[in-house]
């Protein structure tokens, strides 16, 4: 029986990906916790263990990684545009420092296989859907700190993977939203914030940070781990750097437009140019995922917002009216 090391596991696709794996019978699964707990149907688990570390410290990497034959690298400092714009500095450090030790300690322990969500904040601003091959070396202003911190870890990746010992698979997925997500104004993404806002409108409108313009690819998080069950199961070859997105863009506008409508709730929309926003379109280029894995994504976004926004009345609204 394989044992999965889940890193980040309290987290928004941390928690997604134990649900996943959970029910698989061929599985043994850890999940590697910091200061956040799991929620009750996850902490009350049969089949999950649980390790608390601080994955910046060595020793405390080398303690969870004992045993374990795979790691799904989900633990990261993330937060939305407003720190990417004001705090840069708070996504680089922490990242680094505990990939680093990750990475050398799987090696050290002879770790089967390393899978590390990655982004596209290291791609050009460009009509097409980009490729893997698309980074030029240069990352937008705006993303200069968290993208080559990415692509950092990627070649740390590759670096390992070539000594011989841990297979690496680097995702470069898209927006990812759905459940768990983080819906809060302060720390999340595009979608979460959208959602956030929408939901709670007291006075009629939705207030848009910028203009509006700028456009994302939007992945449903079911579809972004469907493509880690695939580089579990299939993935024999040393090291693989692979697209994982819906293969679209759509505007953030757009995106509001769309889930007020699925909401139902009648509301207006206010553009507000004055608070942080990163003026950047992209989606991405996902043949290669297909080609290697068999993996395409299944959630359309009408579908996808129709989820999130039952997950969040259940889970959000329920619980702080509790």
């Amino acid at each position: 029986m394989k044992t999965v090391l889940v890193c980040g596991a309290a987290g928004f696709i941390g928690k997604n990906v134990l649900e996943r794996l959970l029910p698989r019978t061929d599985l043994r699964v850890v999940a590697v916790l910091h200061k956040t707990g799991l929620p009750g149907d996850l902490a009350g688990h049969p089949r999950l263990t649980t390790v608390y570390a601080d994955l910046t410290r060595a020793e405390e990497v080398a303690r969870a990684l004992k045993g374990v034959d795979a790691v799904v690298q989900a633990a990261a400092t993330t937060s939305g545009a407003k720190d990417i714009v004001n705090t840069p500095a708070h996504h680089v450090t922490d990242n680094a420092v505990m990939n680093s030790l990750l990475l050398r300690a799987c090696h050290d322990a002879g770790v089967g296989h390393f899978l590390f969500f990655s982004c596209t904040v290291m791609y050009p601003d460009q009509a097409r859907p980009v490729k893997e091959t698309d980074f030029t070396g240069e990352v937008t202003d705006r993303y200069f700190g968290v993208g080559w911190t990415k692509v950092y870890v990627e070649k740390m990746c590759e670096f390992y993977a070539r000594l011989g010992r841990t297979r690496c698979t680097v995702m470069r997925h898209s927006n990812v939203y759905g459940p768990h997500d983080k819906y809060d104004l302060e720390r999340s993404h595009v979608f979460g914030a959208t959602v956030a806002k929408v939901m709670a409108a007291k006075d009629g409108k939705v207030v848009v940070w910028g203009e509006g313009t700028e456009a994302r690819d939007l992945l449903y998080v079911a579809d972004l781990v469907d493509f880690v069950e695939a580089a579990l199961d299939r993935q024999k070859t040393p090291f693989e750097l692979v697209n994982v997105g819906a293969g679209t863009a759509v505007s953030v506008a757009e995106l509001v437009r769309r889930v007020i409508a699925r909401s139902g709730r009648p509301l207006s929309v206010e553009f507000d140019k004055t608070k942080p926003t990163i003026p950047f379109s992209l989606s991405v280029d996902r043949a290669k995922a297909k080609v290697l894995f068999g993996w395409e994504p299944k959630t359309g976004l009408d579908v996808g917002i129709d989820k999130s926004l039952a997950w969040y009345r259940d889970h959000v609204v329920k619980g702080a009216a509790a």
